[in-house]
Order: C-alpha cells, then structure tokens, then sequence
C-alpha cells in the first residue's frame, strides 16, 4: 500500500459515500510507525510538538527546523499514510520566497504537503506555495498560532455573523486551492454548515460530528499530556499511569538487586581464563 495523495483525500467527502478520514499527530519515529500500522489515512506532524514535545504554553516557539526534525523523524517509520507538516509561526507570514522556501524544506524532510493557519490574509501566501506544486492544508476557526490576538485558547465562531464570516474564509481557501482544511474549536452547527458548504473535506478537532474527518494530538487520546484535556479530547488509554507504573518497577528493581536477572546477562565464555 501506498500513502493516499492529496487528490485522492480531497475526493473523501463522506456526502460522497466515503469513509471519514482520520488523522492523528505524530512526532517521531514510533509514533509514525504505531499510527500507520493502526490504519490512520492522515498523520499530521503538527506545531502542537511545542506543547506537547517541547513543553512550551503555546506553538509560537517552534521553527522550521524543529519542523523539518520532527517530519525528518516521523517520515522514517514510511508509514502508509499521508504525511501533513505544519508551517510553524513567522514560516508563511514572510514574503512570496521565503514562504515557499519553507513550505519546500518541510516537504524535502518527507511531508507529503503542508498545513497553515488563516483565512483570507494567509490566500497569498496559500497561492504561493501551490504555485510552487506543494498540496496544501488549510486550518480555520480556532488557530493556535493566534492565541495571543484571540487572549487565549476560546472557541470561535460563537455568534451568526462570525460563523458566516469564517465560511466566508474557507470557501476562499477551497477557491485558492487547498485539498482539505482542519476546523478548530467552533460550535458543532458552525462544522457542520462549513462542511455541507465545501467540496472539499473537512477535518474536525472540536467541531462536532458532522465534519468529514476528526483529528486528535497523540499525547491527549494516549493519555501521555500533563494537562487537562480540552472538552472535544476522548482519551482512549492512560499512558501516564502505564508508564509510571513501569518505571517505578524499574526503580524498585534496581534497587531491590532483582534486575538483571540471570537470564538478562551474557555469560562469562569458558575460554575467558585460559591463559
């Protein structure tokens, strides 16, 4: 099997018969391999890796580079899905060069294309990188790399004329070019009419059950955040207490001289005192 292309995905609108789309973060090796072999269609090496990863409050410190690590890692696992990098802050809100020059080093460390954030002040910047043959991603409604000018993690879209305004945005962004687009932090009835309105797949992360696809961060369906989740998160396993259990046996082990055990060491070769 092969990873599905960008026209392939943009063809999946479930009014079309097909199968909604899952996709899921990633940002390394066992991560890319575990969500490949699990069946997702979309593996999203997102900027979230700052909150997650690196432990930072927001996505606002994460560079290319951080990026291009992080795809370079997950595009290893060659995992049968489609790979999306995220173009961190500051990476497209540059000029027509820079912009495609950073979309370019993302895809060059294995992304199969790219994902921003914006509505009609990021369409140039959108152009620029199709221009260049990179599919793209769109991201609307709830954009964390926004979250100083919002003050904060809010939902979006909360009265009539800003939900209609934020259709406004995705249509322009179908219109560009985009392939598909993720919904952020909007009321459900918002996700739904935006869905109903494109030809082109939506994806949800808290934007009800209406949209052509869901997305979720690694570390909250795993369990693995350090912080409460966000109301849309269904955490399927508590890895924190997995893996905390785990490693206080070890202590416990270590310290109790049980580890290693006989069978966890390599014998002493019968020729090792022989003259």
């Amino acid at each position: 099997m092969t990873a599905p292309s960008a026209p392939q995905l943009r063809a999946r609108k479930r009014r079309n018969a097909k199968d909604a789309i899952v996709m899921v973060t990633a940002y390394d090796e066992p991560g890319g391999r575990l969500a490949g072999a699990a069946g997702v269609d979309m593996i999203l090496v997102g900027d979230s890796v700052g909150n997650v990863v690196m432990g930072h409050e927001t996505t606002m410190r994460v560079t290319v580079s951080d990026m291009e690590h992080h795809v370079r890692a997950v595009a290893s696992a060659r995992p049968n899905a489609h790979i999306v990098g995220d173009m961190p802050w500051l990476s497209y809100h540059v000029d027509r060069a820079d912009t495609v020059r950073n979309a370019a080093a993302i895809i060059r460390a294995g992304a199969h294309s790219v994902k921003l954030e914006g509505g009609a002040n990021r369409l140039e910047a959108v152009r620029a990188i199709l221009d260049a043959e990179i599919p793209v991603v769109g991201h609307i409604g709830l954009t964390p790399q926004s979250v100083l000018a919002f003050g904060g993690f809010k939902v979006q879209a909360k009265t009539k004329s800003a939900a209609e305004q934020l259709l406004d945005e995705a249509l322009a962004l179908q219109a560009a070019g985009i392939f598909a687009v993720v919904i952020e932090g909007v009321p459900s009835e918002v996700g739904s009419m935006i869905t109903r309105a494109l030809d082109i797949p939506t994806i949800g992360i808290g934007a009800g059950p209406d949209t052509d696809g869901q997305v979720l961060v690694w570390h909250d369906l795993l369990g693995l955040g350090n912080r409460a989740p966000a109301k849309f998160v269904r955490q399927y396993v508590d890895l924190n207490a997995v893996i905390s259990g785990a490693l206080s046996q070890y202590v416990a082990d270590v310290r109790g001289a049980s580890f290693p055990a006989e069978h966890e060491t390599y014998p002493t070769p019968a020729t090792f005192h022989e003259a």
